[in-house]
């Protein structure tokens, strides 16, 4: 058990101070991958199209899709990822709830039916929240005084700023919300254009478009540690991209970045930043990219920064000494997850720009006498009212206290892993324990640990309390025994064997 009040006293100077992190030995050497030059829809970048017809048949199988080229399995079609591609998924089919016809049943017998399977995936829903640890959501919140909005069907569709005809929206608090993270990010009222997004995904898909259509022969540059909806945008734009290679902390490197800016010095450049990328947490340095860029002769006018914040852009601004990411700075866009440190029963998202960089991605809607620079068109207006109801019963302050409490409380993982015996690797101004990969997948399931290779990590949100962290890292220790000891009686089984025969 853990002295409580003594960890927090030992921790608490370490955690305001941004104490360097433990780091381990790099666990996985990833190659540059360059792919500066390449379009979507290449034929030699479709693993499909360049299989053997064996290897074509056997995957074919394996996701249960005719084992036909042409009509049998689309380029596209995700395919079970193996070894050779330095990753490893567990398929864990979903089973389907039956829809049944209600005119085979009395009306009493259809809401029974309904009323059972609604209870029993609400208890479902209490225990596999009791056991989340692997994804960086915030699960404490209590959003009961909204229920009574729950029978409007509220859409924020369009513009935020522009109201259209469909008149039950949530608009109002949409721009409050907007004008509460303008604040945050040091840019004026009048300056910015922003909404908020049904995901971060949203955030920089739209960061990156509005990069693009600033600079149409721009080449987005990004970490190979960057969270895969950056490349997936690059792919649906067509855009040409260059990754990065990181460090053993997942942070972008530089001299890389400096090489292949270097390298395509007579493009411009559209660079995704991280804030926090998704394993590791690493914080790219934003001003060092601005340097860079400016040292590489890109001029503002040659260059767009996107931020990916998705979870570490609402941490960052309450952590003292750390790196600010603000439009002072010459940055195109940031984009953050609403579902995420804040907390929300729906993902959602925001995402911010310079108004003067918005035309080039808006459009007159006449359908619904408004404009339109958003992705999705239609957005979920109940999103913006769980945003600003929470804003405004924490406030600055109270994301702060926040803030305060995961970091602490990941140092306090850190440290419990590290008399346990685990290799472990904390980045600083992150919230993201990175450990070694448990073996057994029964615990991996339970806890819902997100896994790459051959570690792990725990995202500690302000859900995660260390009463929580005992129970976890006392299963963990558990779980380990158990592998070690099947692993000992593995040897003496094939050693009997052997003596049998």
């Amino acid at each position: 058990m853990v002295d409580h009040s003594t960890a927090d006293q030992d921790l608490a100077s370490e955690i305001l101070h941004l104490s360097s992190s433990l780091k381990l030995p790099p666990i996985e050497t990833r190659s540059s991958q360059t792919e500066s030059g390449s379009q979507v829809g290449e034929s030699p970048r479709s693993p499909v199209l360049n299989m053997s017809e064996e290897d074509f048949e056997v995957r074919a199988k394996l996701v249960g899709a005719s084992p036909r080229r042409g009509n049998g399995l689309a380029p596209y079609q995700a395919l079970p990822v193996t070894k050779e591609d330095m990753c490893t998924i567990t398929q864990h089919l979903t089973p389907a709830l039956p829809v049944l016809e209600p005119s085979d049943s009395t009306p009493e017998e259809v809401e029974e039916r309904v009323s059972r399977v609604i209870l029993e995936y609400k208890k479902k829903l209490e225990e596999r929240t009791q056991m989340h640890m692997g994804y960086p959501y915030n699960l404490d919140f209590d959003y009961g005084p909204l229920e009574c909005l729950q029978k409007f069907m509220i859409n924020n569709l369009g513009d935020p700023f522009i109201e259209s005809n469909y008149g039950v929206h949530s608009r109002e608090f949409e721009i409050g919300v907007l004008n509460w993270f303008a604040k945050l990010w040091e840019i004026d009222v009048e300056d910015f254009w922003g909404y908020v997004t049904n995901c971060g995904t949203e955030g920089n898909l739209h960061g990156i478009l509005v990069g693009r259509e600033t600079l149409p022969d721009g080449i987005l540059y990004s970490s190979v540690e960057t969270h895969y909806s950056v490349f997936k945008a690059a792919r649906m734009y067509r855009m040409d991209a260059v990754k990065i290679d990181t460090l053993a902390s997942g942070e972008m490197d530089y001299d890389h970045f400096r090489a292949m800016l270097m390298k395509n010095h007579d493009r411009p450049a559209i660079v995704n930043v991280n804030i926090g990328t998704t394993v590791r947490g690493a914080v790219d340095d934003l001003d060092k990219v601005i340097d860079i860029l400016k040292e590489c002769g890109f001029d503002e006018d040659n260059f767009y920064i996107h931020c990916d914040g998705a979870l570490f852009g609402m941490m960052i601004p309450f952590v003292k000494l750390a790196p600010k990411v603000s439009f002072k700075k010459p940055i195109g866009s940031v984009s953050v997850s609403g579902h995420k440190f804040v907390g929300a029963p729906v993902p959602c998202g925001v995402v911010m720009t310079r108004l003067k960089l918005i035309q080039s991605v808006s459009s007159d809607v006449e359908y619904l006498n408004s404009r339109d620079a958003t992705i999705m068109g239609s957005r979920n207006g109940h999103a913006p009212i769980y945003l600003w109801y929470t804003l405004n019963r924490k406030g600055y302050d109270g994301i702060r206290k926040d803030v305060e409490k995961c970091l602490m409380n990941a140092h306090v993982l850190r440290k419990m892993l590290h008399e346990a015996g685990i290799s472990t690797m904390l980045n600083e101004l992150s919230s993201t324990v990175v450990f070694e990969r448990p073996e057994e997948e029964e615990f991996v399931r339970k806890w819902q640990l997100a896994c790459e290779s051959d570690i792990a990590h725990v995202v500690v949100m302000p859900n995660i309390s260390i009463e929580k962290l005992e129970v976890f890292v006392q299963e963990l220790i558990e779980s380990r025994a158990r592998m070690a000891a099947q692993k000992a009686m593995s040897v003496a089984k094939q050693a009997l064997l052997a003596q049998d025969s």
